[in-house]
């Protein structure tokens, strides 16, 4: 004979009180993390996708940069890359910029940091706001005042200007870089090793300059980039000269290719390859200096 099970024999048990809160506080718990992926999908979206449809439009053969109609695949944007002279030069006239602007603003950038972290009171208040105010001066004020200035002393447009324009705000880039490097620095290392009878240059050169070269480093890339994609100030100070940035702004006018597209892929290409050889070899180094780095 078959038992039937009534629900008697087997009650259903209710969830109690404190299950329910538990599983409630799981799930409050959770928002946050999902929120954050969430965030953090779109904020890599966001920034991704437009360095995806620039290297997708660079093997569209749409004679116009856009991936919007597809009209084949092909390789000639990249080959036509190479062989555009004009944009070869206006490429090779930012690099000789960006390396005078580097010249100039890592040594002075990095004395700046050194006068203002050795300061105290409102003495460092103001050369703090001294030194930061050309950031926050328009980039074509700087253009026209540095055209006015230099051109009483006998100096026009051209590359000089160039970079002297530049590296008047760029300064202030490596300043704070540098400076936020020295906030943690032990000053008790530089007293005693001058104690021992060690000279400042000494000092500087063994002590200090070791322990500010990630600094400087990352002071040079943020140096060769602003300079590299600076329009507002260069392009009153280039003279006859065509930096790259000025050279894309002439083509939007007068109508773009996708060589633009090829040259910013490879840019991307460059940049990547770069930042995956320098994680390489710092991961190299610390696997050799042992574990007891």
């Amino acid at each position: 004979m078959t038992n039937v099970s009534t629900p008697a024999s087997n009650p259903v048990r209710p969830i109690s009180a404190g299950r329910l809160k538990t599983r409630a506080s799981r799930v409050l718990d959770g928002l946050p993390r999902l929120a954050f992926r969430l965030y953090f999908a779109f904020f890599l979206t966001y920034l991704l996708l437009p360095l995806l449809i620039l290297a997708a439009a660079t093997f569209n053969r749409s004679s116009f940069p856009t991936i919007v109609p597809w009209l084949g695949t092909t390789d000639m944007w990249i080959a036509a890359l190479f062989r555009d002279a004009e944009m070869l030069k206006a490429l090779g006239s930012s690099a000789v910029i960006a390396a005078g602007v580097i010249a100039i603003s890592l040594p002075v950038g990095t004395a700046a940091a050194l006068v203002l972290t050795s300061l105290h009171g409102r003495a460092r208040n103001i050369l703090y706001a001294l030194m930061v105010s050309p950031l926050l001066t328009p980039g074509v004020v700087i253009g026209i005042a540095t055209l006015l200035f230099w051109r009483k002393v006998g100096i026009g447009g051209g590359v000089a200007l160039s970079i002297l324009a530049q590296s008047s705000f760029i300064i202030s880039f490596v300043m704070l870089m540098v400076a936020a490097r020295l906030q943690r620095f032990d000053r008790t290392m530089e007293d005693a090793a001058l104690g021992l009878g060690a000279s400042r240059i000494y000092v500087f050169r063994r002590i200090l300059l070791p322990f500010l070269r990630p600094a400087l480093v990352g002071a040079c890339f943020i140096a060769f980039l602003q300079s590299f994609e600076n329009y507002n100030t260069t392009l009153f100070v280039r003279g006859t000269e065509t930096p790259l940035t000025i050279f894309i702004a002439s083509k939007v006018r007068a109508g773009l290719t996708p060589v633009v597209n090829a040259l910013g892929l490879v840019m991307m290409i460059t940049t990547l390859a770069g930042a995956i050889a320098w994680e390489v070899i710092r991961r190299r180094k610390r696997i050799a200096a042992g574990p007891a780095t």
